[in-house]
């Protein structure tokens, strides 16, 4: 077993940010929020209100990504975002997507 990595102090963790893109942080958040979407849309833990929030938020993202991704990517999460919508037309409906 290997030993456990020590805490970063605050001037390495201060470099470890500066080395981050901003365009991968975006990424990150719009597939995070996209898991949200999904988990608030599911019979079990519905809330509209979350889902149509995280919804929302990741359409505004989508555009700030422009150019920053390979192309198919762009079409990938754009084909997400329409299956989102759907999804929550679906659960707001109270039917099931297949």
């Amino acid at each position: 077993m290997s030993a456990p990595e020590p805490d970063l102090t605050a001037a390495q963790l201060v470099e470890e940010i500066k080395k981050l893109r901003v365009s991968d942080l975006v990424l990150s958040t719009v597939t995070t929020l996209a898991q949200l979407a999904y988990a608030k849309l599911e019979e079990s833990s519905r809330d509209l209100e979350q889902a149509r929030l995280a919804i929302d938020t990741i359409q505004a993202l989508l555009p700030t990504l422009e150019g920053h991704l390979p192309a198919e990517l762009g079409r990938d999460l754009g084909k997400m975002l329409a299956d989102l919508k759907l999804a929550y037309a679906a659960a707001a409906a109270g039917t099931a997507v297949e």
